[in-house]
């Protein structure tokens, strides 16, 4: 057996019995090989340990249940938390909100009787202070006035150049949590030209290299917005994605300002942040951060 197969089978393991008492040993044995050895071709292969890939698998499926109503202790004995405390502080480090700020931020996904333009989906964003922090990466040249750059995003890490870049950047920079950062920064002048920097949060810039785009990104009160799931499991090439970010931008400037006690905060960046949770799944989504201060 190849290690690709055994990872491929490992991961069918862990997704067949996420729910169960899953050890290293245990996973390692259902590939056939040894704890040490598995242990570290997994690590050398995903870029995290094997029992760190489990809690991310598990944390990823209890979001899906917080979707569907289920309470949180119930979800959290589900996925092997001991107590309700110890899910919840694990799903803030995961994905930056507790789980009652996730629902709230998701809205009511399943109320059928919502007439928004989305789907259905009810926009309820969580409003937050995030501190200042470093961004690292690649750029896009775009131009805001005639291009719809959303479009091209899903396939930028894997064409551009003919490189891997996604892979190149987390290599180098080896940021201290995985999730990309997209930020449009303007150029000089009102042509509407821009970059829009994809790139990852570090804490310091020693390791960019003369390739990379560098952005400070300033303290900010932030309405955070979550997109309407949408299905990329079986094509990560369709307009669903792009289109879902592109209503949500929409639906924030043309409905939510006009109805809320805030304005955008034009000192600020606005943010969109990618983790997991948009990688060809059935409930993909992504976060846009929308820099507010008050009427």
């Amino acid at each position: 057996m190849n290690y690709s197969d055994a990872i491929s089978q490992c991961i069918k393991f862990i997704e067949e019995n996420i729910k169960s008492d899953l050890t290293p040993e245990v996973i390692a044995s259902s590939s056939g090989y040894s704890v040490f050895h598995f242990l570290r071709v997994f690590n050398i292969n995903k870029g995290m340990t094997l029992m760190e890939y489990v809690k991310k698998r598990r944390l990823s499926l209890a979001a899906i249940d917080l979707f569907k109503g289920e309470r949180i202790i119930d979800i959290a004995l589900d996925y092997g938390f001991k107590t309700h405390n110890g899910f919840s502080k694990a799903f803030k480090k995961e994905f930056g909100f507790s789980p009652k700020q996730y629902v709230k931020c998701m809205g009511n996904y399943f109320n059928k009787e919502s007439k928004l333009e989305l789907g259905g989906y009810i926009m309820n964003p969580v409003i937050m202070k995030k501190t200042a922090f470093k961004v690292a990466g690649y750029g896009i040249k775009t131009n805001i006035t005639n291009s719809n750059y959303t479009k091209d995003i899903a396939s930028f890490w894997s064409n551009y150049d003919g490189e891997n870049l996604e892979s190149k950047m987390y290599k180098i920079l080896n940021p201290p949590k995985h999730g990309e950062v997209g930020i449009c920064v303007p150029e000089s002048g009102e042509s509407g030209d821009a970059v829009y920097l994809l790139g990852v949060i570090i804490d310091n810039f020693d390791n960019v290299t003369n390739d990379m785009i560098t952005v400070e990104v300033p303290e900010a009160t932030y309405a955070v917005f979550t997109t309407p799931p949408v299905d990329t499991s079986k094509n990560l090439d369709n307009n669903d994605f792009p289109e879902a970010i592109k209503n949500t931008w929409k639906y924030i400037f043309e409905e939510w300002f006009k109805d809320s006690e805030y304005v955008f905060d034009e000192s600020k960046f606005d943010l969109e942040f990618y983790d997991e949770r948009c990688h060809g799944r059935k409930d993909t989504v992504m976060e846009i951060y929308v820099p507010i201060q008050k009427r």
